[in-house]
């Protein structure tokens, strides 16, 4: 008699007893094919894995009762079952509602083709994965791990949000703030290191009067508290010979990216454009900084994102795109491209020319101005990461000057209590404090 065919998919990247519940119930029932959801896959309704494609099948291939593991490289079972048509898929049955309710349905569609059944296996009690993953989290993660993780999700999700970080109760924000959707939890992938953001937080102007060493403390007080990747706002980079101890600085913290401008002197924000004097460095100069900071790296996950000021400085669209070419011949990791238009048109001519360049790497947009666009209109035009480069500092001021009028205009602090959150939440963002 052929021995049955059983498929189990799942993406083990927490293996725990309800998992190996499931494979004992179909190894019951016939020979076991784990389809092995790729780290694309897992992106694509939630986080990525904390372990890598590699990793998580050599772990599934070692468990009693699996004869072979495929990838699965979508959430949607009906590719991998059509090709092994198997006799049964096993599942737990958590999946009737949420995300993946529509996934078990086509799966239940495609079995009726050749007669096959779905076989659910009751939920096994007092399994978390959201627990465990919790207790991950509260654990911490490593300066290689997290450096590594802006790469590996750049690898698995068309495009990637980050928020502005200006203390550590920000980062806590981004770490854990999420809504649910019909298409997956939505999430920040990671923080922006803001020097606008950190320098105002410190009650000093935007002009990197705020060393280098002091915006590692506040790096180091977010990192202890959090888990995501860090791309760090390096202004200019300073002189080359410094910008090297920045450099490796950095990536011994773990953060997985520098952003360094292309202009020179005294630094000022972009969005003062012309108004301000500002000097845009030779493409020759900044190629040297870049070709600086890419020898002084000791690993290879850590990178350099060259931003062009063309467009901020009214240059046009052809200088941006020399400079693009030129920097990243000269070892950038991705571009960054700036305006302070408010409409994203110079943005998107940008991205159209990108698109066409045989060395075009990863392409940065923070739509602060052009604040209409959409990520989804972005992510059309090539963009892989989109930066909210400043809002929840912007957000938090006014909050806070509301708060201090109300106290002094009705000389008690009652009146201010439903605009504020309660104690016993704030306390409950902060790990340990219960």
């Amino acid at each position: 008699m052929k021995t049955k065919i059983v498929y189990v998919g799942m993406s083990a990247d927490l293996v725990h007893s309800g998992h190996l519940n499931i494979i004992r119930h179909a190894a019951s029932l016939g020979e076991v094919v784990i389809g092995l959801l790729t780290d694309k896959a897992i992106a694509s309704y939630k986080r990525i894995p904390y372990m890598p494609f590699e990793q998580r099948m050599a772990v599934v291939e070692n468990i009693k009762g699996v004869s072979r593991v495929v990838p699965q490289t979508t959430l949607d079972y009906t590719p991998n079952l059509e090709l092994l048509k198997p006799d049964y898929v096993v599942h737990g049955d958590d999946w009737r509602e949420g995300v993946q309710r529509e996934t078990r349905q086509k799966v239940i569609d495609t079995l009726k083709q050749w007669g096959g059944e779905l076989v659910e296996i009751p939920y096994t009690a007092g399994i978390s994965s959201t627990r465990l993953q919790a207790a991950i989290k509260e654990i911490g993660t490593t300066p290689d791990i997290r450096r590594s993780a802006l790469r590996r999700l750049l690898q698995v999700k068309p495009l990637i949000r980050f928020l502005d970080i200006h203390n550590a109760l920000s980062g806590l924000i981004i770490e854990h703030t999420a809504v649910d959707t019909p298409s997956g939890r939505r999430e920040f992938d990671g923080m922006w290191g803001s020097s606008l953001t950190d320098s105002t937080a410190k009650g000093k102007p935007d002009i990197e009067a705020v060393d280098v060493s002091a915006r590692v403390q506040t790096l180091n007080e977010v990192l202890e508290v959090t888990t995501k990747p860090i791309i760090y706002d390096g202004d200019t980079g300073g002189q080359p010979e410094h910008f090297n101890f920045t450099v490796r600085t950095l990536e011994r913290l773990g953060i997985s990216a520098i952003v360094i401008e292309d202009k020179t002197g005294l630094k000022r924000n972009s969005l003062f454009g012309n108004d301000v004097p500002q000097t845009q460095e030779s493409i020759e100069n900044f190629c040297n900084k870049i070709r600086t900071g890419k020898r002084a790296q000791a690993t290879d996950e850590f990178m350099i994102i060259a931003r062009i000021e063309s467009l901020i400085l009214d240059k046009g669209v052809d200088d941006a795109i020399e400079r693009a070419q030129a920097y990243l011949a000269a070892g950038a990791d991705g571009i960054m491209i700036h305006s302070r238009k408010t409409t994203p048109d110079e943005i998107f001519a940008f991205c159209e020319r990108y698109r066409q360049l045989e060395n075009r790497k990863y392409l940065v947009a923070v739509p602060s101005t052009y604040n209409t666009v959409t990520e989804e209109e972005l992510q059309q035009r090539g963009v892989n990461i989109v930066i909210y480069a400043n809002h929840l500092l912007r957000s938090a001021y006014p909050a806070m000057v509301e708060t201090a009028r109300c106290i002094l205009e009705h000389h008690r602090s009652s009146e201010c209590d439903a605009r504020l959150l309660p104690i016993n939440d704030i306390l409950a963002l902060i790990p340990g404090t219960r």
